[in-house]
């Protein structure tokens, strides 16, 4: 796995080839199960193709993301790349609740957009605004996010909720 050379800005830079990510549905809400989103994460993935990026391994829950993206070649901004992402599945999200008619949870997310999103533009707070990445600069971190990516939707609270 090709390395490039490790420069910390305090923003997520390009200094490495694959990232392990993370976001969540605002309040932990479970907006993906809601309207059957996955497609929409799909959809995303099919985008980053577009733009040579690539989703390795992945898994979507009813309400979060964990994804390690590979990125060939330097010159990419992953804080713009996940804000797209995220703002294209809020656009569809909601509009899968407005189809669905869920006007008191479309109000509630209307409800919780601050001021300065709302001078912005944003009409509801479908996604946590911040995101974890984490550079993956060695195999052993790949693996171990690798596998925690595989067994999360088995592990802990879920496996209760997938039993019954």
């Amino acid at each position: 796995m090709p390395v490039r050379p490790v420069i910390r800005t305090g923003k997520h830079d390009d200094s490495c080839t694959m990232y392990y990510c993370t976001f969540t549905c605002y309040q932990w809400l479970p907006l993906f199960e809601m309207v059957n989103g996955y497609d929409m994460v799909y959809k995303w993935f099919d985008h980053l193709k577009t733009q040579g990026h690539y989703s390795t391994v992945y898994v979507i829950m009813p309400n979060y993301l964990h994804v390690i993206l590979y990125f060939p070649e330097a010159g990419f901004n992953l804080n713009k790349i996940i804000s797209n992402a995220k703002r294209f599945m809020a656009y569809g999200i909601i509009k899968r609740l407005e189809e669905m008619k869920k006007q008191e949870l479309l109000d509630f997310l209307a409800g919780e957009v601050t001021e300065r999103e709302k001078k912005k533009g944003q009409l509801h707070k479908v996604f946590t605004d911040s995101f974890d990445a984490k550079g993956i600069y060695n195999e052993k971190f790949f693996n171990q996010k690798m596998d925690y990516i595989h067994l999360n939707p088995i592990s802990g609270k879920w496996s209760r909720w997938l039993s019954g």
